[in-house]
């Protein structure tokens, strides 16, 4: 078995697992990026990697992939090591005081701190009731890609952000857009059910996609409304944005406190209960928190320093500014 050493393991490498694993840098510190996904951006590269994001300071709109390209290009000067496509599997504390994490393949980072930012955990797409047997065949879960879909007819399932944001963005290359959604009222943000109901999409609510139907691929789908009557429309694409589950899977058993069945509660320093385990991002719980990913990123600098203080004592808490910093060569 291989054994990786370093000096911190970063489980999640998501935006915010990328930014903790840049400070750590910043700090001195060698890292381990470990994530069961095959690439680095977490649920923003395997989800919404064309979806606009508009909280994230100084950028007015980003693209997903654009701001996981970003952090991958900001974390590269420090040369983390990245362990991808492999689950961290068990968390064991060595005699020495030392994390060993295994992974998957059967691997092993020893490190003297971990911070997980695992987002919420493995998650699995909620199916579409209807129409499951075409996922492949024109049903999916997420848009990887706008402009695979120029010039379809897509039907959009779901009332969430990421439905309603699909919508907006396919309309102007699709040939028709049709959002479907079982209530009357979305989830997602007022103002961009505003910029929907304004826009082109054809908005049917109070209805469900009860079939898909089409020979190889899918080409129409049946809709019913709450009163039992029907209609149907062309499809090429159908888009289940119904949301997702989360599994913390083995995390359960590194002896962290869970809460809600998905969330690790964290003190003002950002430490579980496992002295020498923090946690940054929407895994994290305390009182008045807010999951955003600009929140993240400064939990994950305070997890950074304070296990930077953990690891060598002498360290200060607060490394000074990085403007003040001499460039990497």
């Amino acid at each position: 078995m291989t054994t990786l050493e370093r000096d911190l393991a970063v489980v999640g490498a998501g935006p915010v697992g990328l930014y903790a694993a840049y400070y750590a840098g910043f700090r001195g510190l060698s890292t381990a990026i470990i994530d069961s996904l095959p690439e680095p951006g977490g649920q923003v590269s395997a989800m919404y990697p064309e979806k606009p994001i508009y909280d994230i300071a100084g950028f007015p709109q980003v693209k997903g992939r654009d701001l996981v390209a970003g952090l991958v290009d900001q974390v590269a000067r420090f040369n983390p090591t990245y362990v991808l496509g492999q689950p961290a599997r068990t968390l064991v504390r060595q005699a020495d005081g030392a994390f060993e994490i295994t992974v998957a393949d059967g691997r092993a980072v020893r490190v003297k701190a971990v911070v997980i930012s695992g987002g919420i955990g493995t998650f699995t797409p909620r199916p579409l009731p209807a129409g499951g047997e075409w996922l492949g065949r024109g049903l999916s879960f997420f848009v990887p890609s706008l402009a695979a879909h120029a010039g379809q007819d897509v039907v959009i399932v779901g009332g969430g952000d990421s439905a309603c944001d699909w919508a907006l963005s396919l309309e102007p290359i699709a040939r028709s857009v049709t959002l479907v959604h079982r209530r009357a009222a979305f989830r997602a943000h007022a103002h961009t059910v505003d910029q929907l109901l304004s826009s082109s999409v054809q908005v049917i609510t109070d209805a469900e996609v009860t079939k898909v139907l089409g020979s190889d691929d899918v080409e129409r789908v049946e809709i019913t409304a709450k009163d039992g009557s029907t209609a149907r429309r062309p499809a090429q694409a159908v888009i289940a944005a119904l949301g997702f589950t989360a599994n913390l899977g083995p995390i359960r058993d590194w002896g962290v406190d869970i809460v809600g069945n998905r969330y690790i509660p964290v003190d003002t320093t950002m430490a579980t209960n496992v002295p020498g385990v923090y946690a940054a991002g929407d895994i994290t719980d305390y009182r008045g928190k807010v999951r955003l990913i600009a929140v993240g990123f400064g939990e994950a600098a305070i997890a950074v320093n304070n296990a930077a203080v953990l690891i060598n004592p002498d360290e200060q808490l607060f490394p000074g500014h990085s403007s003040d910093a001499v460039p990497a060569a």
